[in-house]
């Protein structure tokens, strides 16, 4: 069985072999760290084990989405952040982005990321006419955006199906003693998975946060969590010329400590484009503290070279990038001969759709490298639960690596709370009764 490779030669021009090596003593510690518990947020590690630890759920999971799957047309995915993001990530990867126009069932959507009025509505009325079931995913049960999705749904299901069906139809993943949406799931007997304390948010794909939903979607969930488990072994190896967590880890903080303070993820897949979404959480709220981290973007390519190329090829050099290459795609299509040849592409004729994708691959990476942006390369063999379970999981361990490298926390994010203080306040929520004069005078002085 192939893995996961990653290839850091292309930044060589940029930062030399042995100041990647340096790093090696800094990598270890973040290993130890990491393995031992002997790092700040060791609270909040619980998804090291996850690959393990959940093989014991994994049955029950599958049961309930194939029950789901029967009773519904629909499957509303409520939750933010990390609570939905590889779910998603991971239906979209696997998914045919055109499955949306036939008949299959049940369809997964999602709700309770945004705040939009419009898109609520709309979803409402998408749901008027279907059976559709709910899986509202939240520890607390009362961060906005998800509590108010999970209030109007779960209104809308009950006045369309009756109460004691809707009981049948909601699942709530959620903490395991405590919260609004642990007391109200009591309440009314719905099916609960548990959040566990030592796993946050953005590190719980591979928890019933992100497996019941692609189980709902219809894919091998077991498979997922057997990449991911393998990929553990390898990760947590001191084994560090064969650990590619490890590898992307120094890479990525050598390039920083020679003033690279962007990363984008690219990939020439476009499925991969939630892959990315999840990621830039992943990186961004786990590094960005204490004026450090890498910001973390992301490009669709060749897609954005029409439109970000220009400046990723002469724009200020502070870039690096993340290419994320599928090795062998799922299907064949070759490029077709034309008579008439008026765009002058019968030079391509006979030739795979995919070696001209490789091929402006190739060329991206040697032009981006020449103009000044290093470059490292991430091969998955294919993309299919296997692999993607490897890629999500080598992400997480070298993220903890990565932050414990720059010596934060990677596991907490304080600074997501003073927007929701801000909002609280200019909607005079209990309790905010200061803070609400003093921003409004803020907002008068301005």
């Amino acid at each position: 069985m192939k893995n996961l490779t990653i290839d850091i030669t292309k930044i060589y021009n940029f930062v030399n072999q042995p100041a990647v090596a340096s790093l090696n003593a800094e990598v270890n510690n973040s290993i130890d760290k990491l393995l031992n518990g002997t790092g700040k947020g060791n609270d909040f590690i619980g998804w090291i084990t996850l690959p393990h630890d959940i093989a014991f759920q994994l049955d029950d999971i599958n049961a309930t989405a194939r029950m789901l799957r029967k009773e519904c047309d629909v499957i509303v995915c409520i939750g933010i952040g990390g609570s939905y993001l590889g779910a998603k990530a991971v239906i979209e990867a696997l998914s045919n982005p055109f499955a949306c126009y036939d008949n299959s069932k049940p369809k997964i959507v999602f709700a309770g990321q945004n705040i939009s009025e419009d898109y609520l509505f709309e979803l409402q009325e998408y749901l008027k006419d279907k059976k559709f079931g709910i899986i509202s995913i939240s520890k607390s049960g009362t961060t906005t955006e998800p509590a108010l999705a999970f209030r109007l749904l779960k209104t809308q299901l009950e006045q369309q199906v009756g109460k004691q069906v809707a009981r049948q139809l909601i699942v709530c993943i959620t903490d395991k003693a405590k919260g609004a949406l642990r007391t109200l799931a009591t309440e009314e007997g719905y099916k609960t998975y548990v959040i566990e304390d030592n796993i946050g948010g953005r590190f719980s794909v591979l928890s019933p946060v992100g497996l019941l939903p692609i189980a709902c979607a219809g894919f091998d969930i077991n498979r997922l969590i057997k990449g991911a488990d393998d990929m553990q072994k390898i990760c947590t190896s001191k084994d560090l010329d064969n650990n590619p967590a490890a590898t992307y880890a120094a890479a990525r903080n050598a390039l920083y400590s020679k003033g690279k303070k962007v990363e984008l993820l690219v990939n020439f897949e476009p499925k991969l484009h939630y892959i990315a979404e999840w990621w830039k959480q992943l990186y961004g709220e786990s590094e960005g503290k204490e004026n450090k981290g890498i910001f973390p973007a992301a490009v669709d390519f060749t897609t954005d070279l029409h439109s970000m190329g220009q400046y990723i090829q002469e724009g200020e050099r502070h870039l690096f990038e993340t290419v994320i290459s599928v090795q062998t795609p799922k299907h064949h299509v070759d490029f077709p001969y034309n008579e008439s040849n008026l765009d002058g592409l019968n030079f391509l004729a006979g030739k795979r759709v995919d070696e001209v994708n490789k091929m402006a691959e190739l060329g991206t990476m040697l032009a981006h490298v020449d103009g000044g942006v290093p470059n490292i390369h991430i091969t998955l063999p294919v993309l299919d639960e296997y692999y993607l379970g490897q890629l999500l999981f080598f992400f997480e361990f070298a993220c903890g690596i990565s932050g414990y490298i720059l010596d934060v926390n990677p596991f907490n994010q304080p600074g997501v709370e003073a927007y929701k203080k801000n909002m609280f306040a200019l909607l005079n929520k209990p309790g905010y009764e200061k803070e609400s004069e003093a921003i409004r005078q803020r907002i008068a002085q301005n």
